[in-house]
């Protein structure tokens, strides 16, 4: 039977990770020129977006170990019983890590690169274009973070239901060869 406390654990790590995505998209840098003498430079505002990014990283990651380690990464545990419960769950399995993947990556080069335009930029030329992240690079992030948190609670619901009961075989499965 699936664990209802970690269901919501686990629920409540997603929201928190989804919400710092969104905010992290709304609070991503903007820059202006300010124009000093001889010389255009750009001025960012504030770099609360990198942390909120961060944030939503290390919220997500909790959720996918607390969920690895009480499934013991599907393949570390006793043998599930054959059903289709286990084919869900292998197949829940492989899309979840593709989505934490997809998810990591884009909050990780959000707030990479929203941390790398908080410099300074000295120019004498005319045309001087402010590098700002590109918008939805978080709001990606955030999606893949929904995605992730359903599907590896799916994920975990179906492993557990392959897990309770009893084999659907006997002990002894070898063939006997004593009488004929």
């Amino acid at each position: 039977m699936a664990s209802a406390v970690l269901l919501v654990v686990v629920f409540v790590f997603d929201l928190v990770a989804f919400a710092l995505a969104v905010a992290a998209e709304q609070r991503r840098n903007t820059a202006t020129v300010n124009i000093e003498g001889d010389y255009k430079y750009c001025q960012y505002d504030s770099d609360i977006a990198t942390g909120l990014g961060v944030g939503a990283l290390v919220a997500l990651m909790a959720s996918q170990i607390l969920i690895m380690v009480a499934s013991r990464c599907l393949c570390c545990g006793k043998v599930m019983r054959p059903s289709g419960s286990r084919t869900w769950a292998i197949v829940l399995f492989i899309s979840c890590w593709v989505f934490f993947f997809i998810a990591e990556v884009c909050l990780l080069a959000g707030a990479v690169r929203n941390a790398y335009h908080t410099k300074y930029y000295l120019s004498s030329d005319h045309t001087l274009s402010c590098r700002e992240l590109r918008k939805g690079v978080f709001g990606a992030g955030a999606a893949f973070v929904i995605l992730t948190g359903i599907v590896s609670e799916l994920y975990y619901v179906s492993y557990s239901r392959a897990n309770d009961g009893q084999l659907s075989y006997g002990r002894d499965t070898g063939v006997r060869m004593g009488n004929l």
